[in-house]
């Protein structure tokens, strides 16, 4: 099997945030914010248990009037995550936040502007030892920052952020982390890029308004996925207009890709079909993905579309499937250890992954079909004789090529 590449995750410092710890090497959190009015506990309250069931970690909630205040202080007692209070404008609400016992705030430098306010609620939040998150956002900028910057810059973006953080310093604030969101992905990346060398504070990643699906994920991904290649980022949120539940999600399987938590769903990959397949790619792997993702079964799932190369470009996958003359040839890191009908062929993937769970690798080797290797490679030498072994005739096209090579100046 290949050896993996683990990802240089930049040192930070690290704060706690209710039971989380974000920075300091802790695993990277995933987080998304409700979409329900605060002071509704009850409708509030499913939603955070829903999104702690996707794999959330941290939930933000909007207090926006004291009636979300309210609200705060009946649901987090009896939330299963931290709670983060979102405050804009009202930097009282901040206050009231905190009196209701949430795990951390976040500020919008750009609509909190007075720094007497701002220092009030980093001292409140100290005495409390609750974290804040300077979250710093392309569109509501301080408009005197963007002046200074020409716009809506990294440079601006990050002064924002620093400025925010000198104003905590003043009152011995230190248990920050930090977001510099814009909505222009490049922007967002080089923002965070040059923060990245200006704090060890950590990073909260997100690409800000990125939009319903499907473009709102690509955005997202494309942002957030850059700099936790490049080890930057501590915690992330991925914005998007839809359902919660599909930001946690994607956020979960966005790190478990990349190697920075720990699998705990399918990882399901499958050829995209080509004129060889010989059953319908998309059908089948939609089947699987379904099937195994309601097991909740952690390992990489390969559904290939013919026995030609399926088996070899998939090795390094736990399990896979891949057809052939009507048959499905159930293979374990490579290795076909079973021939079933076409027709059984997602009831066997789902099975064998069970027996995996159950069992383990090592001994599934061991209890495979001696004969399935055998009757696979049989499959697959039929498949390509099916064109001949010299389909494109090659010698014959070579010798074309050499001609009028030879006559080139």
């Amino acid at each position: 099997m290949a050896a993996a590449t683990v990802i240089k995750r930049r040192q930070t410092r690290q704060v706690q945030v209710g039971s989380v710890l974000v920075g300091g090497g802790a695993p990277v959190s995933v987080q998304s914010m409700t979409t329900t009015k605060t002071a509704d506990v009850d409708a509030t309250l499913a939603q955070i248990y829903a999104l702690a069931g996707a794999g959330v970690d941290i939930v933000r909630c909007t207090c926006n009037d004291i009636d979300a205040a309210r609200g705060l202080a009946q649901i987090v007692p009896r939330s299963p995550v931290p709670i983060v209070a979102d405050i804009h404008f009202q930097y009282r609400l901040a206050l009231a936040a905190l009196e209701a016992g949430v795990d951390a705030l976040r500020l919008n430098p750009g609509n909190i502007r007075k720094p007497e306010h701002i220092r009030a609620v980093a001292s409140a939040a100290r005495e409390r030892g609750v974290p804040i998150r300077i979250g710093v956002n392309g569109g509501s900028l301080d408009p005197d920052i963007a002046d200074r910057f020409g716009g809506v810059t990294p440079e601006a973006l990050v002064a924002s952020a620093l400025q925010e953080l000198a104003y905590f310093d003043e009152v011995g604030f230190e248990d920050v982390k930090i977001s510099v969101k814009a909505s222009n992905v490049p922007l967002m990346i080089e923002a965070y890029r040059l923060l990245s060398t200006r704090t060890d504070h950590p990073l909260h990643l997100g690409v800000t308004e990125a939009g319903p699906l499907p473009a709102g994920l690509i955005k997202s991904v494309a942002g957030i996925g850059t700099l936790l290649a490049e080890g930057i980022g501590d915690t992330i949120r991925l914005s998007l207009t839809a359902d919660p539940v599909e930001e946690a999600k994607a956020g979960r399987q966005l790190l478990e890709i990349l190697g920075l938590r720990e699998r705990k769903s399918v990882d399901l990959i499958s050829c995209p079909s080509c004129g060889r397949a010989e059953v319908d790619v998309i059908a089948v792997a939609s089947q699987a993905q379904d099937a195994l993702a309601a097991r909740e079964i952690p390992l990489q799932v390969a559904v290939m579309g013919c026995v030609v190369n399926g088996p070899g470009e998939a090795r390094d996958a736990d399990l896979g499937i891949a057809a052939g003359r009507s048959k499905g040839h159930l293979f374990v890191r490579g290795q076909v250890v079973r021939v079933v009908d076409e027709a059984q062929m997602v009831d066997a993937l789902v099975q064998e992954a069970e027996a995996i769970m159950a069992e383990g690798i090592e001994a599934r080797l061991a209890a495979a079909d001696a004969g399935a290797a055998a009757a696979a490679e049989a499959d697959r030498a039929a498949m390509l004789d099916d064109k001949g072994l010299d389909a494109n005739n090659v010698e014959m096209v070579i010798k074309r090529i050499e001609a009028g090579a030879g006559g080139a100046s």
